[in-house]
């Protein structure tokens, strides 16, 4: 260590300040590269568990051989068409929904705006059902709806709540997502049983409908989406800060309003795939965070939420016997308690 990082303090010899910053960097950076790593190994476990074991277990050799294209007798079938499209289609939708609801949070700084709970999935799901019992729609066209839907509901939930910030934000979408919930009640009323089933299975939030064509459509929206991600999130942390302040040190309003549009996008992408899974956006984000001492990451709530919703799809199937949960049954009674733990605990938004 040369000698212009020191200098004495009372006698006593101590690292210069600019020493100091740049040590907590690096261990700020380290830290980040550690959780990310984690999550990573996390994300591929999950997954491998969700093909390999279950009602039909399939060893890494013989997964191996099916991917070099080896016709395995029953084998192939299943792991090509059942197991590894579901196990995939959760990886691509958590890292969707983490992502997305990470965003929310970050942007409107405060724990509450998730996905779920601002009106934006709630929008997608009217959307879909009105699609579905009004029109006799299904399949892409349903999709379309719930994409719109969410569009829709998101621009009318940032009018109303104009230039107040957040916590207008969170209160309009909250009442947004209470009308909508009512709308959605009325159309199940005036359904047919045929109908209302199939709108219900879509509510519940399912990777039932895994199929290599659904995935390579959400797959390409991702690959569109993910780097103007990255090229708008590099203000992020100045938005943490507040928008006043953000825009003082040069971040504009507008760059805020570009990073929720692709927050809007992306969870609309996801539930037009598996329907709006429960608070999946909402867990994905504080756990990465609370891993990274407290610091935003949204590369950890990307991989969070896929390990989350790849993992939550296989207690569903099989963590009772002869009962087939779906994934956003199992998501909601994980993040009901969370949300009641946020609200009992004032966690919900940040001091400013």
């Amino acid at each position: 260590m040369s000698a212009g990082t020191l200098y004495r303090v009372g006698g006593r010899v101590a690292l210069a300040p600019r020493e100091v910053v740049r040590h907590a960097r690096r261990g700020t950076a380290r830290r980040h590269q550690l959780v990310v790593t984690g999550l990573v190994v996390l994300v591929l476990g999950t997954f491998l568990v969700r093909v390999l074991l279950g009602d039909f277990t399939v060893t890494f050799p013989d997964f191996l051989r099916i991917l070099a294209g080896q016709q395995l007798p029953g084998a192939t079938f299943v792991v090509m068409e059942t197991k590894l499209p579901r196990a995939v289609l959760g990886v691509l939708v958590g890292a969707a929904f983490g992502l997305g609801g990470a965003i929310f949070q970050t942007t409107l700084r405060n724990a509450l705006a998730s996905p779920d709970i601002i009106g934006v999935s709630m929008g997608a799901s009217a959307a879909a059902v009105f699609a579905i019992v009004t029109l006799g729609l299904q399949g892409p066209a349903v999709s379309a709806f719930a994409i719109g839907g969410a569009l829709g509901v998101s621009l009318v939930v940032r009018l109303v709540a104009g230039a107040h910030g957040g916590y207008r934000i969170v209160l309009v979408g909250v009442g947004s997502a209470a009308f909508l919930s009512a709308v959605v009640q009325y159309l199940f009323t005036r359904a047919t049983i045929y109908d209302a089933q199939a709108a219900l299975v879509w509510l519940t939030g399912s990777l039932a409908r895994a199929s290599w064509a659904l995935i390579a459509q959400l797959a390409l929206a991702l690959a569109l989406l993910l780097p103007l991600v990255a090229w708008l999130a590099g203000t992020l942390r100045l938005t943490e800060l507040g928008q006043d302040t953000a825009t003082a040190l040069g971040s504009s309003p507008r760059r805020s309003d570009g990073l929720m549009l692709l927050a809007v996008l992306l969870v609309s992408v996801a539930v037009a795939a598996a329907g709006p899974v429960s608070f999946a956006g909402f867990l994905a984000g504080p756990i990465a965070k609370a891993l990274n001492a407290g610091r935003t990451t949204l590369v950890g709530a990307m991989l969070t939420g896929a390990a989350l919703v790849t993992g939550a799809d296989y207690v569903g199937a099989y963590l009772i016997a002869d009962l087939n949960l779906p994934v956003g049954v199992v998501t909601g009674a994980c993040g009901a308690p969370f949300l009641l733990w946020l609200l009992a605990t004032g966690r919900t938004t940040r001091s400013t």
